[in-house]
């Protein structure tokens, strides 16, 4: 836990120390699990915080940090009852957002994904690319969240909300 922490602080107080013009951002999304994970998890709920630099008038770059939770099912296998172990993992990565209007943008996530449920779980490669409409210092937006992992992947669709700070 430590080394997780320790891997946030390093990140956001390098975003600070070489900020010239950027814009700090919070966030939540809740999403439906699909393909791999879509019969054993029922929800994935997540929050982030990210920090952005204006690289030019349409294009911003920058570093985030969250914690992405899946809610797991029980499945029932004919009278036997098997409860799926929630799912948690700390992404920790880079973002891009390229604004189509002054209202839409797209934008990208990629990075790590670290996993800390349940034990097992050693994370993996995060890509979420999202489509989003701007009303001024809020965002919502509609992403693909996918974390590549030993064995298949957890990934879902996901509405999220982001405030610019």
């Amino acid at each position: 836990m430590k080394k997780i922490i320790l891997t946030a602080v390093a990140v956001f107080g390098f975003a600070f120390a070489n900020a010239q013009e950027g814009n700090f951002k919070l966030g939540a999304n809740l999403g439906l699990p699909l393909g791999d994970i879509k019969d054993s998890y029922s929800l994935n709920i997540g929050v982030d915080a990210a920090y952005t630099w204006s690289v030019s008038d349409k294009f911003n770059a920058g570093v985030g940090v969250g914690y992405s939770h899946y809610l797991g099912k029980t499945i029932d296998f004919g009278g036997f009852e098997l409860d799926v172990e929630d799912a948690g993992f700390i992404p920790v990565y880079g973002t891009a957002q390229y604004s189509l209007s002054d209202k839409f943008f797209l934008g990208l996530d990629l990075g790590y994904a670290i996993g800390v449920a349940p034990t097992e779980n050693d994370g993996g490669f995060l890509y979420q690319p999202k489509l989003g409409y701007s009303f001024g210092k809020t965002d919502l937006f509609l992403g693909y969240k996918g974390i590549s992992v030993d064995g298949g992947t957890f990934s879902s669709l996901n509405l999220g909300v982001a405030f610019n700070l």
